[in-house]
């Protein structure tokens, strides 16, 4: 009987997933797998992003924001290989997304904190931000641990059709920018205070498809290589989660 989950329903009833790599040899996936692969993906992004704040702690902002916006089309790029090039458990991919994502992230946090103007709360507020998104994980972590959200393909299809309207709102609202310098959704008024906790939640709500998808590919006996995509979802969830509270901490931060 197939799967519901969008991966598993692409790999042979049959052929111990011989259509990824390897797979005919790799022996089957296990969550330390999943553990392994997804914190050599964090270190990644740490260091990158680490780096990106040296440089513009080192006297260069305008490096650390050229690499701000490398990261950040280099991260959506790799996305969209990894989504719809049959990437899916490409080390490769995973690692170079990291990389991208870390220098993003690390350019993101200085600008959005204020610590390239002289925010004097800058190091509290990503600290905060990091606290934030552990706490968050652990909590969905112990949500889809317990049963208390069951994801079902009705589950699924919800939480991607919301994600996709916040996708398209941000992309108009970015558009907006553009041509008129105005920003509704991001300008900490209150109608971008909502659509923050609304984006907080959806990310929040993705780790339980993360999780869940881990949890199916080891079930299924997936090959062990496969981890690795599992690695880039987790990756991309904890970034957007991460942006997404250090965002709303800067509007309560704002003088």
């Amino acid at each position: 009987m197939r799967s519901n989950n969008p991966v598993l329903t692409q790999l042979p009833e049959k052929d111990g997933f011989a259509g990824y790599g390897s797979a005919q040899t790799d022996r089957p996936m296990t969550v330390d797998d999943v553990v392994t692969k997804t914190g050599i993906t964090l270190a990644v992004i740490v260091a990158f992003a680490v780096a990106n704040f040296g440089i513009a702690l080192a006297g260069r902002p305008d490096i650390a924001t050229i690499l701000t916006f490398v990261g950040a089309i280099g991260g959506f790029i790799t996305v969209l290989v990894h989504a719809f090039g049959k990437k899916f458990g490409s080390r490769t991919v995973t690692l170079i997304y990291a990389a991208f994502e870390g220098l993003f992230v690390g350019g993101f946090s200085l600008i959005l904190s204020g610590w390239m103007v002289g925010g004097a709360n800058a190091g509290a507020m990503i600290s905060q931000a990091i606290l934030g998104t552990v706490g968050v994980f652990l909590g969905m972590l112990f949500v889809y641990k317990t049963g208390a959200v069951r994801v079902t393909p009705r589950f699924n299809r919800i939480l991607t059709g919301a994600i996709v309207g916040v996708a398209v709102m941000a992309l108009g609202n970015l558009v907006l920018f553009l041509f008129t310098g105005l920003s509704p959704l991001r300008d900490g008024g209150p109608l971008a205070i909502i659509f923050g906790v609304v984006c907080i939640i959806l990310a929040a709500l993705s780790f339980l498809q993360d999780f869940d998808l881990a949890d199916r590919l080891v079930r299924t006996g997936a090959p062990s290589q496969m981890a690795w995509g599992v690695a880039l979802g987790l990756a991309v969830t904890l970034v957007w989660l991460y942006t997404e509270i250090l965002r709303l901490l800067s509007y309560a931060n704002r003088d």
